[in-house]
């Protein structure tokens, strides 16, 4: 997403001279603590106060004219009561033995003594050359044998629950998932090289509040001309994108845990702006194979969709393949406007974890931001319309504190300084007013050599709710991001 050239950093700020300083505090590095120690330390170092209080200026407008809907101005708009938050609601079964009720425990031991026989008659194998070796153990799905462990329970029970415990049609689905794998040669296929044009188009990064490994579908890296017709433009390109799907669709289901208690769904978010409207033919007979494919033979794999930035036209596209889909899959799906993306991913996505396109403050650990990572938790706090936030970092002791914040839209002016105890105030940011299009996180650190606290003030201005992201980290005395 282009953004606007984001504001030369701060200059850096010291105190202000006085006739009278008060005596630096003892610098910890300096004492006899021990190494091992140094972390506790750093970490009782700060108190979080968090304050909120009225402007004392008038809303920036008008309430009437804030809270008015504009009709859509562009091609990815949402048109307003159009777009469905979420379908019937859906929670995710257990694959433990002891959860199951007793009608799909019988249906589960009335499956596996169906694939015992059909492995002992090699049913499985049929169409194989003749004289091969292969035993039944090697017929495996998603790196699975079948009958050898339970992992393959959790295996069986995604067909069962796909075709709502029907033994038959469970076994069916699977014989004909085995025969698919073998023609499409999925375990040969995950060593091939099919290039890496489509990175930014469909890419894994971090996990849910649960644990599911998250999914990111970004259709709107389509509006390249070229890439798209390097992708489309024909049959054998639609073929090696459907089959480069499935090879990442299946590296990805291999480091999934199948053990009963282990997570082995995945959650996927499907980024609809600016992509490519249902005019496009070659995408959509691409999209309706791949939904083919992917609905007959990985079933139970989603543990919940969620489409953001839902464009008017979408619904009318879901509409067209709403019939291809089980009640069971549709009942996964979660459906956001532009504006409401990141709130959304907020339910079931911790900040940290999402990544900064979308609202959070995840990043590729790089030299851009090698302070913070996903493991680093995110404080949240809702800034309420015309209203000012301040966050209070009190310090103990003499320390540097590295932290970066964010307020999700920004439109709102942002500040920071450093106050000790002795009364005087050191700018560290001056009062800077963030437009929707700045640089989303801003980034910063100050060394701390006295008693007194870090405050960092967001003033919210407008008639809406913004939400303020923000997290830090202690480091020793003098240190330079």
């Amino acid at each position: 997403m282009a953004e606007n050239e984001p504001p030369p950093p701060p200059a850096a700020h010291h105190p202000p001279e006085h006739s009278e300083k008060p005596p630096p505090l003892e610098d910890p590095s300096a004492s006899s603590v021990a190494e091992a120690n140094k972390g506790e330390i750093l970490k009782e170092a700060v108190t979080i106060i968090q304050n909120e209080s009225p402007l004392e200026t008038p809303l920036s407008q008008p309430l009437s004219a804030a809270l008015a809907l504009p009709l859509p101005q562009d091609s990815h708009s949402t048109e307003k009561g159009k777009i469905p938050i979420s379908l019937v609601s859906f929670k995710e079964e257990s694959n433990k033995i002891s959860d199951l009720s007793h009608d799909e425990r019988r249906a589960l031991d009335e499956f596996k003594l169906l694939v015992q026989e059909s492995l002992k008659s090699r049913v499985f194998l049929e169409g194989l050359a003749s004289g091969s070796e292969k035993s039944s153990e090697e017929v495996s799905i998603w790196g699975v044998p079948l009958l050898k462990d339970e992992r393959s329970d959790v295996v069986l029970l995604k067909f069962l629950r796909a075709r709502d415990f029907d033994v038959r049609n469970a076994y069916v689905m699977l014989s004909s998932t085995i025969k698919w794998r073998r023609d499409f040669r999925v375990d040969q296929l995950l060593k091939e090289d099919l290039g890496d044009d489509l990175e930014k188009v469909v890419f894994m990064h971090g996990h849910d509040k649960v644990g599911h490994p998250v999914c990111y579908n970004v259709y709107g890296e389509f509006q390249n001309e070229e890439l798209y017709m390097k992708i489309f433009a024909d049959e054998e390109k639609r073929w090696r994108f459907l089959r480069w799907r499935i090879q990442f669709l299946e590296a990805s289901i291999r480091k999934l845990d199948f053990s009963p208690g282990g997570i082995n769904t995945i959650f996927q978010v499907s980024d609809l702006m600016n992509s490519p409207g249902p005019g496009k033919k070659e995408l959509r007979i691409a999209t309706k194979q791949a939904l083919e494919i992917l609905q007959d033979n990985y079933p139970e794999f989603v543990a919940k969709q969620v489409f953001i930035n839902v464009p008017w036209w979408y619904l009318a596209f879901y509409t067209m393949i709403s019939p291809f889909l089980t009640q069971r899959t549709k009942s996964k799906f979660i459906f956001s406007g532009p504006t409401r993306t990141a709130p959304t991913l907020f339910k079931y996505i911790l900040p940290e974890q999402v990544p900064t396109q979308y609202g959070g403050l995840s990043v590729d650990l790089c030299e851009c931001n090698p302070e913070f990572s996903m493991d680093d938790s995110v404080a949240e706090i809702t800034v309420k319309p015309a209203t000012k936030q301040i966050v209070e970092i009190i310090v103990h002791e003499k320390c540097s504190l590295v932290w970066e914040i964010r307020v999700v839209g920004w439109e709102v002016s942002y500040s920071a300084e450093f106050v000790p105890q002795r009364g005087y105030t050191v700018l560290i940011q001056k009062s800077t007013k963030m437009a929707a299009n700045d640089v989303p996180v801003v980034h910063d650190n100050f060394s701390v050599s006295e008693l007194g606290k870090i405050l960092l003030t967001i003033d919210n201005p407008t008639s809406k709710k913004k939400k303020l992201l923000y997290r830090f980290k202690v480091a020793p005395y003098g240190y330079q991001s």
